[in-house]
């Protein structure tokens, strides 16, 4: 499998990565723990920390500091899913009942709080204030995410660039601060610096899409459906409505302001016809060769490789 070859590569990196991850949560507050333990042992891909470790490797980062900092990306992120979690009211994640089913919404809500402010701490400990300028930075934007995400469900009018505008704040960021401050811990080149910054943000443009995509798609191992449920207006969902007849806009706007999986049966047939998910594909395709054209601005390496490679594995993924 790519993933685990690209994972290979930087194999040392990533279980010193995972032991750092576990001694930077540790709490005096047993409850913290014991909800920290489980969320670890749900797991994850794992994506953002190794781009971080791919990066600095790329660059040929000579210390240890790319642990640290592939830690609190990591962090940062689990802590936006506890928090979307609560605000969609998801009880299943990864085949795992969430944290705000098992403790409920106060609980994931605060843990999420703790995991945040424990990654500001090890960003802190970096004594880097270019990354933090670029942290403090994302995760105000990738706040920002969150409430337009919000603004836009159940509602049907949701425009494309509304939806871009909400992932590349929300989702992408995200990828973008991992490669950028992978770079930045690396060099003081700008060039490649901004390289990495750009690619990580069409990577992660182009990850996203593709979840999109596969939450319409039959035969992914996912919960199909999820989105809509949740009264999100994704990019399948969005080009339906664009493309479909009289009669199945209606079906479609009556399904995403009730959040409802009644139809769930005509609606995935409506995107499969009116050709939304190779609509959608074909965006994560483009955005995912221009983060390869970016790649060609840093010195050629196994790391660069593997970077491309991962690129590949987001667009070609089935999960």
């Amino acid at each position: 499998m790519p993933l685990q070859s690209i994972r290979s590569l930087v194999q040392t990196d990533l279980e010193s990565t995972d032991h750092f991850i576990c001694e930077a949560l540790k709490s005096d507050i047993p409850f913290i723990n014991q909800v920290v333990e489980y969320i670890l042992k749900c797991g994850g891909k794992r994506i953002r920390p190794l781009l971080v470790l791919l990066t600095a490797n790329a660059l040929a980062h000579q210390q240890k500091q790319h642990i640290e900092l592939a830690t609190a990306i990591e962090l940062i992120h689990t802590a936006t899913l506890l928090h979307d979690d609560v605000v969609d009211n998801s009880s299943m994640r990864r085949g795992h009942e969430t944290a705000n089913t098992l403790w409920g919404n106060e609980a994931s809500v605060l843990v999420g709080d703790f995991l945040y402010s424990r990654a500001f701490q090890l960003i802190v400990k970096l004594k880097n204030l270019k990354i933090l300028d670029i942290f403090s930075n994302a995760t105000n934007i990738i706040a920002e995410g969150e409430v337009l995400q919000l603004l836009n469900c159940h509602n049907p009018h949701t425009t494309e660039a509304a939806y871009f505008e909400v992932i590349e704040r929300k989702t992408a960021k995200l990828f973008e601060v991992a490669t950028e401050t992978g770079a930045a811990l690396a060099t003081e080149s700008q060039i490649y610096t901004k390289a990495m910054q750009h690619y990580g943000l069409h990577l992660g443009i182009a990850y996203q899409l593709i979840d999109d995509a596969l939450d319409y798609s039959k035969d992914t191992g996912k919960n199909i459906g999820n989105d809509l449920i949740e009264g999100k207006p994704t990019l399948p969902f969005i080009y339906a409505l664009r493309r479909g007849t009289f009669s199945e806009v209606k079906i479609l706007k009556k399904a995403i302001e009730e959040g409802s999986p009644d139809n769930l049966t005509d609606i995935m047939e409506i995107i499969e016809s009116t050709g939304a998910i190779e609509y959608t594909a074909k965006l994560a395709k483009t955005h995912a060769e221009k983060a390869h054209t970016k790649l060609l601005d840093i010195p050629d390496s196994p790391y660069r490789d593997a970077l491309k490679t991962l690129t590949d594995f987001v667009v070609d993924r089935s999960h």
